[in-house]
């Protein structure tokens, strides 16, 4: 059986805030994009995912939408993205979109009439509670940015849920009228041509029974893969996606590996895929915040990922990534960004496109992009950071130099940093000054000169993508993995019925010896330059065949 087309190709993630400027005025756009559609064909990418382009106050930068079918004056208009949309299609390349249902804007015109008075018809599309005996919030749940995740509203004398930030009020999906609207919404969108939605958080929108009866410590992870998420998914299948090819993508954190199997399973699936975290969490310092770290390390990342290879089958698809909007940039999280930039750049994108899953490239992860140092929290723009450092310096008492080394490291806006286009001033983003301030190395680390340069990440990226589509071991084979001790090497192989390839991944600054049975296989394509065939050099990744 041929598979869905989202099962065989390469998907790239862009960030339209940080992409391309095309008219100067410091801020990413949609005919930026678009401007750039013939370097994303060179690519071999076969998805793009765009994400929020809605109307926005940007709080949380897009993702506190206030109108989900007009797009954000900053990034252009609606005749702007029918030409992207078209651009792409032109192109071979599909287009999801970003649905962020979980939360609205509280300047959206349905939180505005809910919180207008008790009685209004759409009071019960957001979550409503009245304060608790004392007064204050209804249960003491925090928000993912910091503080209560319950905001009083003194025009009715009762709080509201956001998970997120106080201006993004939690939508409830207990609401029928609610979910026929948003349903009808979505299929719009469908008619305007679109190729699928990826959905951020979709898996809180069924909040526990009881909500707000006394206390319950916790906030997102009480709300995970609520009671009635599956019937929620399963309407929404029926709603809106029954006889189309179109794609939906969950961002999923939280949820349990067998759960994940379960609603994807493609024999009767809620999702085509899903976004899992487990992996990009490995480094959070245990029962601390995210701000807190430990060290992330070769086997802890093998055995999750492995983990996840093999309880997806026979029937779950796997999203995977190493890093995205969210996330600190891949190649300092996980390589080293240092003396061994490139190669393990190559290296981890190796990893990420001999996986078994639709493998998700976010943008400038093709040059080996890395974290930005700051000099001061004045050059950050993100919500979560900001009020992370408040709470650093002011709950936690840590000095100013403590809190910006924590801040560094894991702060959204490393990914957020504009796209590297060229050595020319704001790395050729944009000719005014930018949003945020690009990452000093772009004089160096830039796609020009990766394009001049034909051992760059780039040049890698896109041979290595040739050779996935181009090799069905790679593209839809089983993941074995083959030694799960070794401290350095990762080692496993790709099978299926039309052939075998095995990826050999050596995460580490010293050479070490491959083992006999693998030095004997011709090798399909490595990243270092003079292989030698009984060892791996530092940070070398090598596919070995037969294809």
């Amino acid at each position: 059986m041929d598979q869905p087309w989202w099962k065989r190709c390469v998907a790239y993630q862009i960030y339209p805030r940080s992409f391309c400027d095309s008219n100067g005025d410091g801020v990413g756009d949609l005919r930026g994009i678009t401007s750039k559609l013939d370097y994303l064909a060179s690519l071999g990418i076969g998805m793009v995912w765009l994400c929020p382009v809605y109307a926005s106050p940007n709080d949380d930068n897009g993702y506190d939408i206030s109108d989900y079918e007009a797009i954000q004056p900053d990034f252009g208009t609606q005749e702007d993205w029918i030409a992207l949309r078209d651009g792409l299609h032109a192109r071979g390349i599909r287009l999801v979109m970003d649905l962020v249902a979980n939360h609205s804007s509280d300047e959206h015109t349905w939180f505005v009439e809910s919180r207008t008075t008790k009685d209004s018809d759409k009071r019960d599309w957001y979550i409503w509670r009245p304060p608790a005996a004392d007064g204050g919030p209804p249960n003491d749940w925090q928000s993912v940015f910091g503080g209560p995740a319950w905001e009083y509203d003194a025009a009715t004398g009762e709080y509201y849920l956001h998970l997120f930030s106080k201006k993004q009020p939690d939508l409830n999906w207990e609401s029928t009228a609610f979910r026929t609207e948003l349903f009808a919404m979505m299929r719009r969108w469908v008619a305007l041509g679109i190729d699928g939605f990826r959905m951020d958080v979709i898996n809180l929108i069924s909040k526990p029974d009881g909500l707000g009866a006394g206390g319950n410590e916790g906030g997102m992870d009480r709300a995970l893969n609520g009671p009635r998420m599956r019937d929620y998914l399963a309407e929404m299948r029926r709603e809106v996606f029954a006889g189309t090819d179109l794609v939906t993508i969950g961002e999923t954190p939280g949820m349990p590996l067998e759960l994940a199997r379960e609603i994807t399973d493609e024999r009767a699936p809620l999702l085509d895929m899903q976004f899992h975290f487990e992996h990009v969490d490995l480094d959070h310092a245990p029962g601390a915040s995210k701000w807190d770290s430990t060290p992330m390390t070769m086997p802890a990342l093998r055995a999750t990922l492995s983990r996840w290879q093999d309880g997806m089958e026979p029937h779950g698809w796997n999203s995977l990534y190493l890093g995205n909007h969210d996330q600190p940039r891949a190649v300092s999280r996980y390589g080293d960004d240092g003396r061994y930039r490139r190669e393990s750049a190559t290296l981890l994108m190796t990893l990420l496109l001999t996986l078994k899953g639709t493998p998700f490239i976010y943008q400038g992860d093709e040059i080996g992009m890395a974290n930005v140092a700051f000099d001061s929290i004045a050059d950050y723009r993100d919500i979560e950071t900001l009020n992370a450092w408040r709470w650093l310096t002011g709950t936690r008492g840590l000095d100013t130099a403590s809190a910006l080394a924590m801040i560094r490291k894991k702060s959204r806006d490393n990914a957020r940093t504009p796209m590297q286009w060229s050595a020319a001033p704001n790395a050729g983003f944009c000719a005014a000054a930018p949003w945020i301030a690009p990452n000093p190395d772009y004089t160096g680390h830039n796609v020009a000169a990766a394009e001049a340069d034909p051992d760059s990440v780039l040049h890698y990226t896109r041979r290595l993508i040739a050779l996935r589509q181009g090799t069905p071991a790679l593209h839809s084979g089983r993941y074995r993995l083959l030694d799960a001790e070794h401290p350095a090497l990762w080692l496993y192989e790709r099978t299926s019925e039309k052939g075998r390839c095995v990826v050999a991944l050596n995460f580490s600054d010293t050479t070490q010896p491959l083992p006999p049975a693998l030095a004997e296989l011709p090798c399909l394509m490595t990243n270092h330059h003079n292989p030698a065939a009984d060892t791996l050099a530092a940070w070398e990744a090598r596919i070995l065949g037969p294809a």
